[in-house]
Protein backbone atom coordinates (compact mmCIF):
# COMPACT_ATOMS: atom_id res chain seq x y z
CA UNK A 1 0.00 0.00 0.00
CA UNK A 2 1.22 3.67 -0.57
CA UNK A 3 1.72 5.96 2.15
CA UNK A 4 0.28 9.48 1.82
CA UNK A 5 3.37 11.64 1.92
CA UNK A 6 5.95 8.46 1.01
CA UNK A 7 8.57 9.08 -1.67
CA UNK A 8 6.29 7.56 -4.04
CA UNK A 9 3.75 11.03 -4.41
CA UNK A 10 5.22 14.64 -6.01
CA UNK A 11 5.84 17.06 -3.23
CA UNK A 12 2.66 18.99 -3.95
CA UNK A 13 0.49 15.98 -3.10
CA UNK A 14 -0.05 16.36 0.35
CA UNK A 15 -0.71 19.66 0.40
CA UNK A 16 -1.74 20.93 -2.80
CA UNK A 17 -5.42 21.27 -3.50
CA UNK A 18 -7.31 17.68 -5.04
CA UNK A 19 -6.82 17.85 -8.42
CA UNK A 20 -9.26 14.96 -10.04
CA UNK A 21 -9.95 15.41 -13.27
CA UNK A 22 -12.73 13.29 -15.58
CA UNK A 23 -9.89 11.35 -17.45
CA UNK A 24 -8.40 10.12 -14.87
CA UNK A 25 -12.00 8.76 -14.11
CA UNK A 26 -12.06 7.35 -17.51
CA UNK A 27 -9.25 5.73 -17.76
CA UNK A 28 -9.59 3.84 -14.19
CA UNK A 29 -12.87 2.69 -15.41
CA UNK A 30 -12.16 1.74 -18.73
CA UNK A 31 -9.25 0.14 -17.19
CA UNK A 32 -11.31 -1.97 -15.26
CA UNK A 33 -14.22 -2.67 -18.21
CA UNK A 34 -11.23 -3.45 -20.44
CA UNK A 35 -9.60 -6.74 -18.29
CA UNK A 36 -6.99 -3.92 -17.46
CA UNK A 37 -5.40 -4.01 -20.98
CA UNK A 38 -3.78 -0.90 -21.20
CA UNK A 39 -3.72 -0.79 -25.26
CA UNK A 40 -7.31 -1.30 -25.23
CA UNK A 41 -8.10 1.27 -22.93
CA UNK A 42 -5.61 3.74 -24.99
CA UNK A 43 -7.56 3.03 -27.92
CA UNK A 44 -10.69 3.57 -26.52
CA UNK A 45 -9.62 7.08 -24.92
CA UNK A 46 -8.17 7.87 -28.13
CA UNK A 47 -4.67 8.37 -26.32
CA UNK A 48 -1.27 7.03 -25.90
CA UNK A 49 -0.92 3.94 -23.10
CA UNK A 50 1.89 5.89 -21.08
CA UNK A 51 -1.01 8.87 -20.85
CA UNK A 52 -3.24 6.60 -19.49
CA UNK A 53 -0.81 4.97 -17.38
CA UNK A 54 0.07 8.64 -16.50
CA UNK A 55 -3.55 9.23 -15.73
CA UNK A 56 -3.95 6.30 -13.00
CA UNK A 57 -1.43 7.27 -11.07
CA UNK A 58 -2.11 10.82 -10.82
CA UNK A 59 -5.28 9.84 -8.95
CA UNK A 60 -3.63 7.24 -7.43
CA UNK A 61 -1.40 9.62 -5.76
CA UNK A 62 -4.17 12.42 -5.51
CA UNK A 63 -6.45 9.98 -3.29
CA UNK A 64 -3.31 7.95 -1.67
CA UNK A 65 -4.52 4.83 -2.33
CA UNK A 66 -3.45 2.32 -4.86
CA UNK A 67 -6.36 1.01 -7.01
CA UNK A 68 -4.61 -1.51 -8.92
CA UNK A 69 -2.83 -4.42 -8.06
CA UNK A 70 -0.16 -4.85 -10.32
CA UNK A 71 2.76 -7.09 -12.00
CA UNK A 72 5.76 -4.70 -13.25
CA UNK A 73 4.22 -2.24 -15.47
CA UNK A 74 1.28 -4.45 -15.84
CA UNK A 75 -1.95 -3.85 -14.46
CA UNK A 76 -3.49 -7.80 -12.65
CA UNK A 77 -6.98 -6.54 -10.84
CA UNK A 78 -8.68 -3.92 -8.26
CA UNK A 79 -7.02 -3.86 -5.14
CA UNK A 80 -9.57 -3.64 -1.74
CA UNK A 81 -9.69 0.49 -2.31
CA UNK A 82 -9.88 -0.38 -5.82
CA UNK A 83 -13.25 -2.40 -5.06
CA UNK A 84 -14.40 0.66 -3.17
CA UNK A 85 -13.93 3.26 -5.37
CA UNK A 86 -14.92 1.96 -8.58
CA UNK A 87 -18.36 2.20 -8.05
CA UNK A 88 -17.91 5.68 -7.25
CA UNK A 89 -15.83 6.10 -10.54
CA UNK A 90 -18.77 5.11 -12.56
CA UNK A 91 -20.94 7.03 -10.79
CA UNK A 92 -19.29 10.69 -10.94
CA UNK A 93 -19.00 9.56 -14.44
CA UNK A 94 -22.81 8.47 -15.16
CA UNK A 95 -24.14 12.40 -13.05
CA UNK A 96 -21.41 14.27 -15.80
CA UNK A 97 -22.90 12.35 -18.38
CA UNK A 98 -26.85 13.50 -16.89
CA UNK A 99 -25.39 16.88 -16.55
CA UNK A 100 -24.59 17.81 -20.61
CA UNK A 101 -27.92 15.43 -20.94
CA UNK A 102 -29.99 17.90 -18.94
CA UNK A 103 -27.98 20.80 -20.61
CA UNK A 104 -29.37 19.59 -24.41
CA UNK A 105 -32.53 18.83 -22.87
CA UNK A 106 -33.45 22.42 -22.33
CA UNK A 107 -31.06 23.42 -24.50
CA UNK A 108 -32.86 21.66 -27.78
CA UNK A 109 -35.39 19.67 -26.28
CA UNK A 110 -35.92 17.85 -29.73
CA UNK A 111 -31.93 16.95 -31.30
CA UNK A 112 -29.66 14.63 -30.04
CA UNK A 113 -28.87 10.80 -30.48
CA UNK A 114 -30.69 7.84 -29.38
CA UNK A 115 -29.08 4.82 -29.35
CA UNK A 116 -31.63 1.43 -28.68
CA UNK A 117 -29.90 -2.18 -27.81
CA UNK A 118 -32.00 -5.04 -28.75
CA UNK A 119 -31.92 -8.97 -29.81
CA UNK A 120 -32.75 -9.85 -33.25
CA UNK A 121 -35.93 -10.90 -32.58
CA UNK A 122 -37.33 -7.20 -31.21
CA UNK A 123 -34.85 -5.60 -33.66
CA UNK A 124 -36.96 -7.20 -36.59
CA UNK A 125 -40.73 -7.73 -35.56
CA UNK A 126 -41.72 -5.76 -32.51
CA UNK A 127 -39.71 -2.43 -33.02
CA UNK A 128 -39.88 -1.24 -36.78
CA UNK A 129 -42.91 0.61 -36.46
CA UNK A 130 -41.86 2.35 -33.55
CA UNK A 131 -38.45 3.46 -35.06
CA UNK A 132 -40.81 4.27 -38.26
CA UNK A 133 -43.07 6.43 -35.95
CA UNK A 134 -40.10 8.05 -33.71
CA UNK A 135 -38.47 8.92 -37.58
CA UNK A 136 -41.36 11.29 -38.40
CA UNK A 137 -41.83 13.00 -34.70
CA UNK A 138 -37.90 13.31 -34.02
CA UNK A 139 -36.33 13.70 -37.86
CA UNK A 140 -33.21 15.95 -35.67
CA UNK A 141 -32.51 12.83 -33.24
CA UNK A 142 -30.01 10.43 -34.36
CA UNK A 143 -31.26 6.78 -33.86
CA UNK A 144 -28.74 4.15 -33.63
CA UNK A 145 -29.87 0.40 -33.68
CA UNK A 146 -27.54 -2.25 -31.87
CA UNK A 147 -28.44 -6.02 -32.65
CA UNK A 148 -26.91 -8.31 -29.98
CA UNK A 149 -27.85 -11.25 -27.38
CA UNK A 150 -29.52 -10.30 -24.19
CA UNK A 151 -26.07 -10.45 -22.59
CA UNK A 152 -24.68 -8.12 -25.28
CA UNK A 153 -28.17 -6.02 -24.54
CA UNK A 154 -27.23 -5.49 -20.90
CA UNK A 155 -23.93 -5.18 -21.13
CA UNK A 156 -24.32 -2.04 -23.84
CA UNK A 157 -26.46 -0.35 -21.18
CA UNK A 158 -24.66 -0.53 -18.20
CA UNK A 159 -21.71 0.67 -19.96
CA UNK A 160 -23.63 3.50 -21.48
CA UNK A 161 -23.18 2.60 -25.07
CA UNK A 162 -27.20 2.49 -25.56
CA UNK A 163 -29.95 3.91 -23.65
CA UNK A 164 -32.88 2.10 -24.10
CA UNK A 165 -32.70 -2.21 -24.26
CA UNK A 166 -35.52 -4.48 -25.24
CA UNK A 167 -35.08 -8.55 -24.54
CA UNK A 168 -36.80 -11.15 -23.30
CA UNK A 169 -33.34 -12.97 -21.47
CA UNK A 170 -30.75 -11.70 -19.14
CA UNK A 171 -31.97 -7.78 -18.62
CA UNK A 172 -33.91 -8.42 -15.06
CA UNK A 173 -30.50 -10.15 -13.56
CA UNK A 174 -28.86 -6.81 -13.27
CA UNK A 175 -29.37 -4.37 -9.99
CA UNK A 176 -27.81 -1.61 -11.96
CA UNK A 177 -30.49 -2.15 -14.48
CA UNK A 178 -34.17 -1.17 -13.97
CA UNK A 179 -36.28 -3.40 -15.88
CA UNK A 180 -40.16 -2.68 -17.05
CA UNK A 181 -42.45 -5.30 -18.75
CA UNK A 182 -42.98 -4.69 -22.66
CA UNK A 183 -45.34 -7.22 -23.67
CA UNK A 184 -46.02 -11.12 -23.30
CA UNK A 185 -45.96 -13.91 -25.98
CA UNK A 186 -45.53 -17.76 -26.75
CA UNK A 187 -43.76 -20.07 -29.30
CA UNK A 188 -45.27 -21.62 -32.40
CA UNK A 189 -44.66 -24.44 -34.14
CA UNK A 190 -43.52 -23.75 -38.06
CA UNK A 191 -43.39 -26.86 -40.29
CA UNK A 192 -43.12 -26.88 -43.88
CA UNK A 193 -46.75 -28.02 -46.01
CA UNK A 194 -47.98 -31.65 -46.05
CA UNK A 195 -45.84 -31.99 -43.05
CA UNK A 196 -47.15 -34.98 -40.67
CA UNK A 197 -47.93 -32.52 -37.76
CA UNK A 198 -50.85 -30.77 -39.69
CA UNK A 199 -52.85 -33.83 -39.59
CA UNK A 200 -52.93 -33.98 -36.14
CA UNK A 201 -56.39 -33.18 -34.72
CA UNK A 202 -56.35 -31.53 -31.39
CA UNK A 203 -53.42 -29.25 -29.96
CA UNK A 204 -49.96 -30.86 -30.37
CA UNK A 205 -48.43 -32.74 -27.49
CA UNK A 206 -44.51 -32.67 -26.27
CA UNK A 207 -44.20 -36.35 -27.19
CA UNK A 208 -46.01 -35.68 -30.88
CA UNK A 209 -43.10 -32.75 -31.24
CA UNK A 210 -40.44 -34.90 -30.40
CA UNK A 211 -40.71 -37.70 -33.18
CA UNK A 212 -39.14 -35.06 -35.79
CA UNK A 213 -35.56 -33.11 -35.51
CA UNK A 214 -36.30 -29.59 -34.00
CA UNK A 215 -34.78 -26.33 -34.83
CA UNK A 216 -35.16 -23.57 -32.28
CA UNK A 217 -33.09 -20.89 -30.44
CA UNK A 218 -29.70 -20.96 -29.09
CA UNK A 219 -29.32 -21.19 -25.22
CA UNK A 220 -30.17 -17.86 -23.29
CA UNK A 221 -32.23 -16.56 -26.60
CA UNK A 222 -35.90 -16.02 -27.15
CA UNK A 223 -37.30 -18.38 -24.65
CA UNK A 224 -35.21 -21.07 -25.07
CA UNK A 225 -35.05 -22.06 -21.65
CA UNK A 226 -38.53 -22.41 -20.89
CA UNK A 227 -37.97 -24.96 -24.07
CA UNK A 228 -36.01 -27.02 -22.15
CA UNK A 229 -37.86 -26.67 -19.28
CA UNK A 230 -40.98 -28.08 -20.83
CA UNK A 231 -39.29 -31.31 -22.25
CA UNK A 232 -37.27 -31.57 -19.11
CA UNK A 233 -40.57 -31.53 -17.23
CA UNK A 234 -42.07 -34.75 -19.17
CA UNK A 235 -38.76 -36.56 -18.97
CA UNK A 236 -38.21 -36.24 -23.03
CA UNK A 237 -35.09 -35.73 -24.99
CA UNK A 238 -35.60 -33.50 -28.00
CA UNK A 239 -33.62 -34.01 -31.28
CA UNK A 240 -32.25 -30.56 -31.38
CA UNK A 241 -30.73 -30.47 -34.98
CA UNK A 242 -29.99 -27.40 -35.37
CA UNK A 243 -29.98 -24.32 -33.16
CA UNK A 244 -29.96 -20.45 -34.44
CA UNK A 245 -30.12 -16.73 -32.55
CA UNK A 246 -32.91 -15.51 -34.95
CA UNK A 247 -35.87 -16.99 -36.14
CA UNK A 248 -35.05 -15.97 -39.91
CA UNK A 249 -32.22 -18.51 -39.59
CA UNK A 250 -34.41 -21.12 -38.05
CA UNK A 251 -37.24 -20.98 -40.96
CA UNK A 252 -35.32 -20.99 -43.46
CA UNK A 253 -33.52 -24.01 -42.49
CA UNK A 254 -37.55 -25.44 -41.57
CA UNK A 255 -37.95 -25.14 -45.70
CA UNK A 256 -35.02 -27.06 -46.66
CA UNK A 257 -36.66 -29.74 -44.35
CA UNK A 258 -33.91 -30.54 -41.87
CA UNK A 259 -36.62 -30.20 -38.82
CA UNK A 260 -39.59 -28.63 -37.60
CA UNK A 261 -39.14 -24.67 -36.07
CA UNK A 262 -40.11 -23.66 -32.30
CA UNK A 263 -40.09 -19.73 -32.61
CA UNK A 264 -41.62 -16.84 -31.36
CA UNK A 265 -45.32 -16.37 -32.20
CA UNK A 266 -44.02 -12.72 -32.68
CA UNK A 267 -41.71 -13.76 -35.54
CA UNK A 268 -44.22 -14.84 -37.63
CA UNK A 269 -44.83 -12.89 -41.16
CA UNK A 270 -47.88 -13.91 -43.23
CA UNK A 271 -45.59 -12.39 -46.19
CA UNK A 272 -42.06 -13.76 -45.60
CA UNK A 273 -43.45 -17.47 -44.48
CA UNK A 274 -46.14 -17.95 -47.09
CA UNK A 275 -44.35 -21.16 -47.81
CA UNK A 276 -44.28 -22.38 -44.06
CA UNK A 277 -46.97 -23.42 -41.63
CA UNK A 278 -47.95 -22.40 -38.54
CA UNK A 279 -49.12 -24.76 -35.28
CA UNK A 280 -50.18 -23.03 -31.68
CA UNK A 281 -47.41 -23.87 -29.18
CA UNK A 282 -48.96 -21.92 -26.46
CA UNK A 283 -49.83 -24.77 -24.43
CA UNK A 284 -46.94 -26.28 -24.28
CA UNK A 285 -44.07 -24.04 -23.47
CA UNK A 286 -44.18 -21.35 -20.36
CA UNK A 287 -45.62 -17.43 -21.75
CA UNK A 288 -42.30 -15.43 -21.84
CA UNK A 289 -42.46 -11.87 -21.61
CA UNK A 290 -39.98 -9.06 -23.14
CA UNK A 291 -39.05 -6.32 -20.95
CA UNK A 292 -37.79 -3.24 -21.02
CA UNK A 293 -34.19 -2.26 -19.65
CA UNK A 294 -33.11 0.73 -18.44
CA UNK A 295 -29.83 1.84 -16.49
CA UNK A 296 -30.68 3.22 -12.83
CA UNK A 297 -29.41 6.49 -12.41
CA UNK A 298 -29.58 7.89 -15.69
CA UNK A 299 -30.97 10.87 -17.30
CA UNK A 300 -33.07 10.27 -20.39
CA UNK A 301 -34.16 12.84 -22.84
CA UNK A 302 -37.24 13.69 -23.37
CA UNK A 303 -37.41 12.22 -26.64
CA UNK A 304 -36.51 8.57 -25.18
CA UNK A 305 -39.74 8.92 -23.14
CA UNK A 306 -41.60 9.51 -26.10
CA UNK A 307 -39.77 6.39 -27.97
CA UNK A 308 -40.84 4.09 -24.92
CA UNK A 309 -44.26 5.09 -24.48
CA UNK A 310 -44.71 4.32 -28.38
CA UNK A 311 -43.37 0.90 -27.96
CA UNK A 312 -45.49 0.27 -24.42
CA UNK A 313 -48.46 3.27 -24.36
CA UNK A 314 -48.52 1.98 -20.59
CA UNK A 315 -45.07 3.26 -19.96
CA UNK A 316 -45.75 6.75 -19.50
CA UNK A 317 -43.30 9.46 -18.58
CA UNK A 318 -44.74 9.66 -15.66
CA UNK A 319 -44.80 5.56 -14.79
CA UNK A 320 -41.04 5.42 -15.95
CA UNK A 321 -39.40 8.15 -14.14
CA UNK A 322 -41.32 6.91 -10.75
CA UNK A 323 -39.82 3.47 -11.70
CA UNK A 324 -36.47 4.70 -11.75
CA UNK A 325 -36.87 6.77 -8.42
CA UNK A 326 -37.51 3.23 -6.67
CA UNK A 327 -34.78 1.52 -4.92
CA UNK A 328 -33.80 -1.68 -6.84
CA UNK A 329 -35.86 -4.70 -5.87
CA UNK A 330 -38.50 -2.48 -4.79
CA UNK A 331 -40.51 -2.39 -8.04
CA UNK A 332 -42.71 -5.37 -9.13
CA UNK A 333 -44.68 -4.45 -12.29
CA UNK A 334 -45.93 -7.52 -14.79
Amino acid sequence: MMNHCGPAFRPTACAGPFEMNFQQLRSVREAARCGFNLTEVAAMLHTSQPGVSRQIRELEEELGVEIFARAGKRLTGLTPPGDALLPIVERLLLEADNLRRVGKDFKASEQGRLSIAATHSQARYALPQVVRDFRVLFPQVSLHLHQGSPSQVAQMLLSGEADIGVATEALAGYDALLTLPCYRWTHSIVVPPEHPLLAHTGPITLEQLACYPIITYELGYTGRAHIDEAFAREGITPDIVLSAMDADVIKTYVELGMGVGIVASVAVDAERDRHLRLIDAGHLFEVNLTRLGLRRGAWLRGYAYSFIESFVPTLTRAVVEQAMQAPAGSLHLS
